[in-house]
């Protein structure tokens, strides 16, 4: 019996030892090397690169080699581009899980930023969905560029024309993130109650007109200041979070989709249908467990309760990214802009998405329209 004790003791020993080195590993930040940059040229152009995590100062506008698109990729010259939560998320490598697979110690992508619009300036042999001088939008690693290079089955849309540049680099993230929340994850049918909670961020806007494109009847939910806001994007009522609790609401939700995190599981649960869903787009706080915990709760109890949480995460599609330049075009959703940086400007854009009070999407200006 004492050699059992013994030898469980040891494997827990050797486990904490396992479970302290890689929590130091991931934790570790490298520092910050200087940017090889390349000459100016015609090869060549501006871009936001990360030598290392850490805040936000550590961004560098460098001059780098141009690409060059494959066998079935575009380039794309880049007007726009917006700031997304996943951007100071990789910038700063946290939670320290993310660097599984961000790298460990010095981030495995130097280059920053998802969202973008502007021209195809250049495709590959065998494109034939696009051609030079078309207006796209879409999402590829690196858009805080001048040009980026995607590939043409992949995330990249024609920009419907009653839309800037500016507004069409606000959509691709947030947009899927709405729409793929609606509709994959939450099931969202025609005349379902369906509750947004943070309406006036980044995915609130896409998610309120989405809900009404679907035929749902939307609650918004967000601080006073933005009621006029979402009421304005269609929904049908609101909810000012800082006097009213929304969980200790009366009736019931089919669909509820949290971008802020901010109630438990259990008072969700107080106010969803038997049937209902909770789409759980926001994380916790923190760098180790907090962002983990609401969605491992969910897997935890989902087999025992009515109502089903939903742990999420978008993803970037040609196919939905058409999905939501046709609402564009018919002006079934509105891209809505909070604030425009430039480039150069990154860094406090970046600074101002981290506080958490942006209405709606914010914009960087890459280069000049056309």
């Amino acid at each position: 019996m004492k050699l059992r004790y013994r030898i469980l003791s040891g494997i827990a020993i050797v486990l904490l030892l396992a479970i302290a080195v890689l929590a130091v590993a991931l934790s570790y930040s490298a520092d910050c090397e200087p940017v090889a940059e390349a000459g100016v040229g015609t090869g060549t152009m501006r871009a936001i690169v990360q030598p290392c995590y850490g805040d936000p100062e550590v961004l560098e506008l460098a001059t780098v080699e141009k690409p060059v698109p494959g066998e079935l990729e575009v380039l794309v010259r880049v007007y726009a581009a917006s700031v997304n939560p996943l951007d100071w998320h990789y910038l700063r490598g946290e939670p320290y899980v993310m660097r599984l697979s961000s790298g460990i110690g010095t981030p495995s992508e130097s280059r920053l930023g998802v969202d973008f619009a502007g021209t195809v300036e250049a495709i590959g042999q065998g494109v034939t969905r696009f051609k030079p001088g078309d207006e796209v939008f879409g999402g590829r690693t690196g858009a805080f560029a001048e040009y980026v290079v995607v590939g043409e089955d992949r995330g990249i849309a024609k920009k419907p024309g009653n839309v800037s540049f500016e507004e069409a680099a606000g959509v691709p993230i947030a947009g899927l993130t709405a729409l793929q929340a609606l509709r994959d994850a939450g099931g969202i049918e025609a005349g379902d109650k369906v509750l947004v909670n943070g309406a006036s961020g980044g995915v609130g806007p896409f998610a309120v007109q989405l809900g009404k494109v679907f035929g749902a009847a939307v609650t918004g939910v967000a601080s006073a200041k933005n009621r006029e806001l979402v009421l304005g994007l269609g929904a049908d009522r609101f909810i000012d979070y800082r006097t009213t609790d929304y969980t200790a609401e009366e009736g019931e939700w089919d669909l509820i989709v949290d971008n802020v995190g901010n109630q438990s599981l259990r008072a969700n649960m107080r106010v969803m249908a038997p049937d209902g869903v909770l789409v759980m787009v926001g994380g916790g706080d923190g760098n180790w467990i907090g962002p983990l915990l609401r969605p491992l709760s969910a897997l935890v109890v989902n087999p025992f309760v009515e109502p089903h949480f939903a742990p999420f995460l978008a993803r970037i599609t040609g196919e939905d990214l058409e999905f939501l330049a046709e609402r564009m075009a018919d002006g079934s959703i509105t891209p809505v802009v909070d604030r425009r940086y430039t480039l150069e400007e990154l860094p406090e854009a970046i600074r101002y998405s981290e506080e958490g009070h942006a209405r709606a999407k914010i914009i960087i200006r890459v280069v000049a329209e056309p």
